[in-house]
C-alpha cells in the first residue's frame, strides 16, 4: 500500500527539491523504518489515518533498536518531509508530525583551523609535482571561498572569473552563487590551470571541470578527503580536520574579524541564516578563550 506513497515522495525529493540521490535516498530509508515498524505492529493504516500518538510510538521503537539520538532527530527530520510531501499532494489533511519532538540534540562545535595552522598544511604539500599545483589550488580555494568539498570537486573551468576574483558555484539544490576569491587562491587556479591542467586530456564529459586526477576525472569527495588526512599528519596538528573544516574555519575568521552576519550567509550559500549563525556560537567561544588568556580576572 505505501509503495505509491514512496515513489510519490521520491518524484518530488527528486523533482521538486532537487535532492542529490544519497538525500534522495537517506529520506526513503527514514520511511523504509516506518513502515518497518507498522509491519512489525501489525498495523495497516496508510499515511492520512496515521497520528500523533502512532508516531511515538514509532519513535519509541527505533530509540529500543538502539538508534542514537542523532540518527533519531533525522529520522524525524525525514518523516515531517515526506508529511511535507502528503500536504502538498492532498494525500493527507493534516499533519501528525507538527507535535512529534525529535530528541533534544547537543550541538557539537566543530573544530576549527588558525590561519597558522592552515599555512601549516599548505606548507606541506609537495610542489615539486603536478598533484601538489593541483591540491594546493583545492585547498586554497576551499578555505578562501568557504566551498563545500562537493562544490569544489564540480567546479568548472566555465565558472572562473580571476580577472575580477570571483567564482560562480552550483551549491546545494542546484542554486547558484557567485562568492569572492581571495588574490592568493586566484593566483594559485591559475598557476595550476596553465601549467597542470592544461596539459591533463579530459575525459568525456570532464571537460569543463576544473579539478582533474592524472586520469582525466574530477576528483572524488574521498578523494579530497584523503589528501586533507595526508597533509594534516604531515603537519603535526590533532584537531579532528576533514575538507568541510576549511569551510567553517573560513565562516568563523569572517565572523571574528566582524563581518555581517548576512554576507557570511549568501557567500556559505545557506538558505537560512540560523545555518550560518553558528559560527555566532563559535564566536562567542573564542572571547571566552581571548577573556581567559588575557583578563587578569580570568587568570
Amino acid at each position: 500500500m505505501w509503495d505509491s506513497y514512496k515513489k510519490g515522495f521520491k518524484a518530488y525529493l527528486q523533482l521538486e527539491r532537487s535532492l542529490a540521490s544519497h538525500s534522495v535516498d537517506a529520506y526513503l530509508s527514514d520511511l523504509d523504518k516506518l513502515t518497518a515498524f507498522l509491519e512489525s505492529t501489525a498495523t495497516s493504516k496508510a499515511p492520512a489515518d496515521l497520528v500523533l500518538k502512532d508516531l511515538q510510538e514509532f519513535l519509541k521503537w527505533i530509540m529500543e533498536l538502539g538508534m542514537t539520538q542523532r540518527s533519531q532527530a533525522r529520522i524525524v527530520s525525514g518523516i515531517r518531509a515526506f508529511y511535507k510531501y502528503c500536504l502538498i499532494e492532498d494525500v493527507t489533511k493534516k499533519d501528525p508530525t507538527t507535535l512529534l519532538e525529535a530528541p533534544k540534540l547537543m550541538r557539537q562545535l566543530p573544530d576549527v583551523l588558525t590561519f597558522e595552522e592552515i599555512e601549516s598544511i599548505l606548507a606541506q604539500i609537495d610542489m615539486s609535482s603536478p598533484e601538489g599545483e593541483r591540491n594546493k589550488a583545492i585547498l586554497e580555494t576551499m578555505y578562501s571561498c568557504g566551498l563545500r568539498v562537493s562544490e569544489v570537486v564540480n567546479l568548472r573551468l566555465s565558472a572562473l572569473y580571476l580577472d575580477v576574483e570571483f567564482v560562480r558555484v552550483i551549491g546545494k539544490g542546484n542554486k547558484e552563487r557567485l562568492v569572492p576569491i581571495g588574490s592568493s587562491a586566484a593566483r594559485q587556479i591559475q598557476r595550476y590551470r596553465d601549467f597542470v591542467r592544461s596539459h591533463t586530456a579530459p575525459q568525456a564529459g570532464e571537460e569543463d571541470i576544473l579539478f582533474l586526477t592524472r586520469r582525466g576525472r574530477r576528483l572524488s569527495r574521498i578523494m579530497i578527503f584523503l589528501i586533507v588526512k595526508g597533509l594534516v599528519q604531515k603537519a603535526g596538528i590533532r584537531k579532528t580536520v576533514s575538507p568541510h573544516t576549511f569551510r567553517h574555519s573560513f565562516a568563523t575568521h569572517l565572523v571574528e574579524g566582524g563581518a555581517d552576519l548576512r554576507a557570511v550567509q549568501e557567500m556559505l550559500g545557506h538558505e537560512s541564516i540560523t545555518t550560518t549563525e553558528i559560527y555566532t556560537h563559535l564566536d562567542r567561544e573564542f572571547l571566552r578563550r581571548t577573556l581567559q588568556e588575557f583578563h587578569p580576572a580570568f587568570k
